[in-house]
């Protein structure tokens, strides 16, 4: 069985990741968080839910802290490494100060003990994004790239435009993980919200209005921060 699935949901829904081995616990919760509204997928293993973390699609992820393959700490420690900042809620029967003040160390937003309520899961999910919303900055600044998040403006070096709702959502995309490589898959997914057609170049049409709109010369097209990685798709530089 694939490590990763999906429940289906509708419209735009936020997008939670479940790691979680323990089949009953795991059909409770994605049952809870799709009733209350959510787009759920599960990965069963530390290894598959790295690897679903590192994909950076995903508003939040609720982390089991005991995982075959990779534990749930080992998980989060080598995401945050990865520059991967998706709000973590870990969910642990090891409940005990010193594992809880260790996630929080290694960057989880919240700790929940089991067993619990997915009415309580739910609220913490809630409040998490909430206080994620209120703390996050205004503007991006990475590799002198900067985006606000409010008017949708976009500056490199001198110019400065107002990008459009995709371009903003592509270029935001690629922001919140710098230095990680997204597939045009992935991509496709994220900002359009569609399944993969290796035929179309609607993503390298898109990162290409974005150069141009922002980059005036042939030297500062060289050194737009938007790289394409060859056969793979595109990462933003996290340094200039």
């Amino acid at each position: 069985m694939n490590p990763v699935n999906k429940y289906k949901s509708v419209g735009k829904s936020l997008k939670i990741l479940l790691i979680e081995d323990e089949a009953r616990i795991a059909d409770f919760v994605q049952q809870g968080l799709h009733e209350a509204g959510f787009l759920v997928r599960l990965a069963q293993d530390g290894p598959s839910g790295l690897k679903a973390m590192l994909q950076g699609s995903d508003d939040l992820v609720v982390l089991d802290g005991l995982l075959p393959g990779l534990d749930g700490f080992e998980v989060l420690n080598l995401a945050r490494q990865q520059q991967v900042m998706t709000p973590v809620i870990m969910l642990s029967a090891r409940g005990d100060l010193p594992d809880r003040l260790r996630g929080f160390e290694l960057g989880a937003d919240d700790y929940l003990p089991k067993p619990f309520f997915t009415e309580e899961l739910i609220a913490r999910i809630r409040a998490v994004l909430a206080r994620r919303r209120r703390d996050a900055p205004e503007d991006w600044n990475i590799a002198g790239l900067k985006l606000n998040r409010v008017s949708r403006k976009a500056q490199w070096h001198a110019t400065s435009v107002v990008l459009s709702q995709r371009e903003f959502s592509l270029l935001g995309y690629l922001m919140r993980s710098p230095g990680h490589i997204f597939s045009r898959k992935q991509i496709l997914q994220q900002v359009w919200d569609i399944d993969f057609d290796p035929q179309t170049n609607v993503v390298d049409v898109c990162i290409q209005r974005i150069r141009k709109k922002l980059s005036d010369s042939s030297k500062q097209q060289e050194t737009f921060p938007i790289e394409a990685v060859r056969g793979v798709g595109y990462r933003l530089r996290a340094q200039a």
